[in-house]
C-alpha cells in the first residue's frame, strides 16, 4: 500500500487513470453521475455506490487516516488493458462536510491482458481471483460489502471480436458477482476511446486539485497506450469549441462546475 501525497510531482501513468477509473472513484462515485453506463468512469459509479451508502462503519476507520473523525471509505477498481490486468485499491477520507481526499492505493498488475484468454475464457477467471486476493488483504472485512468493484476494458477488448470480449466480460461478472464486495449490473464494462481520455484527464485534475477550485488551471493529458491513444483538456478559447467536431466535445458537471472538454482518440 502507498502513501499517496499531497503535494509535489504527479506522475501519471497508464494505471492512474482507474483512479478513473477509481478517481477515480469518489468523484466517480459522488460527484459524477455515471454519464454514460461507461466510465468517466469507474469512478463515476463508484463513487456513486460508495455515496449511496451511509456508512455508520465510522469506527472501524483505519488507524492509519490521516485525522481523527474522517469518514473512510474505499472503492476497487480493475483496468483491463491491451497489455495487463491491473487492480487499483482505493483509500479515500472525508472530513466532516468536505470533499473526499485520496489517502491510499495499493496496485497489483499480471499479464498478458484479458484479451490473450479469448479462446480459454475460464483460464481467465484465475488471475481475476488473484487480484481480488489483494483486495481483501488491504480492505478492512467490515468494509467489504459497502466497498464498490468495477472493471474497465480498453483498448485490448475493443479489438476483439465482440463475441469473444463479451464471453470474458461475462466470466469476470462471474466472479465478481461471487466475491463478497458490493457489486451492480453495470460493474463489468467496455470503455471507449472517448470514456478512457475523459477519466484520465479526470484524475490527473482531482489529484492536482484543479477541479476543487474555481479559477485555477486545468492540466491537459495524453495517454499514450498498448493499443489506443487519447488527449482531452478544457479548451481556454471559446473558438476552439466553436470549431470542434460534435463527437470531441463532452460537457462534465462535478462540483458545481461545468467542464467542457476537448478529447481525441
Amino acid at each position: 500500500m502507498r502513501k499517496i501525497p499531497n503535494h509535489g510531482t504527479l506522475r501519471m501513468t497508464k494505471v492512474a487513470y482507474p483512479l478513473g477509473l477509481c478517481v477515480g472513484l469518489f468523484i466517480y462515485v459522488a460527484y459524477i453521475k455515471w454519464h454514460r453506463a461507461s466510465a468517466a468512469q469507474a469512478f463515476f459509479t463508484i463513487a456513486g455506490a460508495a455515496s449511496g451508502v451511509r456508512w455508520t462503519q465510522q469506527a472501524f476507520s483505519s488507524p492509519d487516516s490521516a485525522t481523527r473523525g474522517h469518514e473512510v471509505f474505499y472503492g476497487i477498481m480493475f483496468d483491463a488493458g491491451s497489455t495487463g490486468t491491473r487492480i487499483h485499491v482505493f483509500q479515500f477520507a472525508r472530513p466532516p462536510g468536505e470533499t473526499p481526499t485520496l489517502t491510499h492505493e495499493t496496485f497489483k498488475a499480471l499479464k498478458p491482458g484479458l484479451s490473450a484468454y479469448a479462446d480459454d475464457v475460464e483460464k481467465s477467471a484465475q488471475g481475476i481471483q488473484e487480484l481480488l486476493n489483494v483486495a481483501k488483504q488491504h480492505i478492512p472485512y467490515d468494509f467489504w460489502k459497502a466497498t464498490p468493484l468495477v472493471l474497465k476494458a480498453t483498448a485490448g477488448l475493443r479489438l476483439l471480436p465482440g463475441e469473444k470480449a463479451q464471453k470474458l466480460l461475462q466470466k469476470v461478472k462471474e466472479v465478481f458477482k461471487a466475491s463478497p464486495f458490493l457489486v451492480g449490473d453495470d460493474c463489468v464494462s467496455i470503455m471507449n476511446g472517448t470514456d478512457e481520455g475523459v477519466s484520465a484527464w479526470i484524475t490527473v485534475n482531482f489529484l492536482t486539485g484543479s477541479l476543487k477550485t474555481p479559477g485555477s488551471s486545468s492540466v491537459g493529458m495524453l495517454d499514450l497506450g498498448g493499443g489506443s491513444t487519447q488527449i482531452t483538456f478544457l479548451p481556454r478559447v471559446e473558438g476552439t469549441l466553436q470549431a470542434s467536431p460534435p463527437g470531441h466535445l463532452t460537457a462534465l458537471q462535478m462540483f458545481n462546475r461545468t467542464f467542457k472538454l476537448y478529447s481525441y482518440r
